[in-house]
């Protein structure tokens, strides 16, 4: 009977521990969204528990119409995360790039050949992957997972309740630009608004090269031409906010009308595949990522204008440093109390010269000012004549600028 009494103690005891290490090692994610699903599998593989909740249902999660521009940052944490090979049957790789200034008609081309080393086994300058497969494969995963708790639709917690919740765990905010969590804990925000607003629209192109993606910068705004599979493309198509959303409620003939005006001459739209979608555009930054025991992830802490296709990896370079900090703390090297301080700092880099460089190109190439033209022509030219130019500026946009100097994973 003593024996069997010491042994209830014990493992009443190892019961009382594990479950203390689990309270204060939770993680509470707020938004369900490609970043935030993506951080919880994550947390979830290096043995953390996580509760993860979004007001919408995951039938909501999963409608979205619209497609990502992948960069080899993402494919790098794909793989990290095992999910690379599960999204292969709906990645459409393009392997070459065609930079257009319409204003003075010049153009550059980025090749495989423009790749740095460690990327070049990929065989694709980035991918295009559309949200409902992406989605699919993640919610899966996450219900497959014992460590991830998901509350989906209108009974999920609320942000208040994380905000004035257990102070032992760390609570994420992944809900988005406009996010509630971070208004709630009144986290300092710079905003800025673009008098360009953006339209998205799904179509059949005839004439468009395979395997290629267009940025094509207008004077009204860029527009990226990014293939999806065939002859099926999404356009992303940047102007002033009302004529976009004028645009947007065009019918199908009159918006392939509008796009043939100013597609390339030999790239017409035959079939308008989805229903167009206009948004406002803004650069905004919270320049600390946390409060307290608040981290912002993914667009909740900063947004940039989707020139480039910085967006989606911008914010899963978020998800990879934080997984490298939850890595040191699951391994005792970091207390839990100096994450949220070294995440914003080591973020910094990065997102400022994302925000910066998108920021630039915008007021450079979205006018027609006669003392920029010749600066504009100079800067084609160059990234023209010079492979090294085009190696650096590629691989800015595809591994992040904080690795310009820095050796490649392999």
């Amino acid at each position: 009977r003593l024996i069997g009494l010491l042994d209830v103690v014990i493992s009443d005891s190892q019961l009382r521990v594990s479950i203390a290490t689990s309270v204060q090692h939770r993680f509470r994610i707020v938004g369900a969204g490609p970043t935030g699903a993506l951080l919880a599998l994550g947390l979830a593989q290096q043995g953390f528990d996580v509760l993860l909740c979004d007001c919408l249902t995951r039938d909501r999660i999963l409608q979205r119409s619209r497609a990502y521009a992948l960069t080899q940052s993402s494919r790098r944490l794909l793989q990290r995360l095992g999910l690379w090979d599960g999204l292969d049957a709906h990645l459409t790789p393009f392997r070459s790039l065609r930079l257009e200034d319409c204003a003075i008609r010049r153009s550059t081309w980025f090749t495989l050949k423009d790749l740095r080393a460690a990327n070049r086994s990929s065989n694709a300058i980035g991918w295009i992957l559309d949200h409902r497969p992406l989605m699919r494969l993640l919610m899966s995963q996450l219900e497959l997972s014992e460590r991830v708790s998901l509350h989906l639709g209108e009974g999920a917690t609320t942000n208040t309740d994380f905000v004035s919740g257990n102070r032992q765990s760390l609570t994420i905010a992944a809900d988005g630009p406009h996010s509630s969590l971070r208004t709630a804990a009144r986290v300092p925000f710079w905003s800025h608004r673009y008098r360009q607003g953006c339209l998205t629209a799904k179509l059949r192109l005839e004439g468009a090269e395979q395997g290629c993606a267009y940025e094509l910068f207008r004077p009204e705004g860029p527009m990226a031409v990014l293939p999806l599979g065939g002859d099926c493309f999404q356009v992303v198509w940047s102007a002033p906010l009302r004529r976009c959303q004028e645009r947007a409620v065009l019918s199908p003939d009159g918006l392939r009308t509008a796009l043939n005006a100013i597609l390339p001459p030999s790239v017409n739209a035959v079939e308008l595949l989805d229903e167009p979608g206009a948004f406002p555009l803004e650069l905004s930054l919270a320049p600390r990522l946390h409060r307290g025991s608040l981290l912002l992830v993914g667009e909740a802490g900063h947004r940039c204008h989707p020139v480039g296709g910085q967006g989606l990896n911008l914010c899963w370079r978020d998800v990879g440093d934080l997984l490298d900090l939850t890595h040191e703390l699951h391994t005792g090297s970091m207390s839990p109390q100096s994450l949220p301080r070294r995440y914003s700092r080591r973020r910094n880099l990065d997102l400022t010269s994302v925000l910066l460089a998108t920021d630039l190109l915008i007021r450079l190439f979205s006018n027609r000012h006669p003392l920029l033209l010749p600066l504009r022509h100079g800067a084609l030219l160059l990234l023209n004549r010079c492979a090294w130019l085009r190696r650096v500026s590629l691989s800015a946009m595809s591994d992040g600028p904080g690795s310009v100097l820095t050796p490649l994973p392999q």
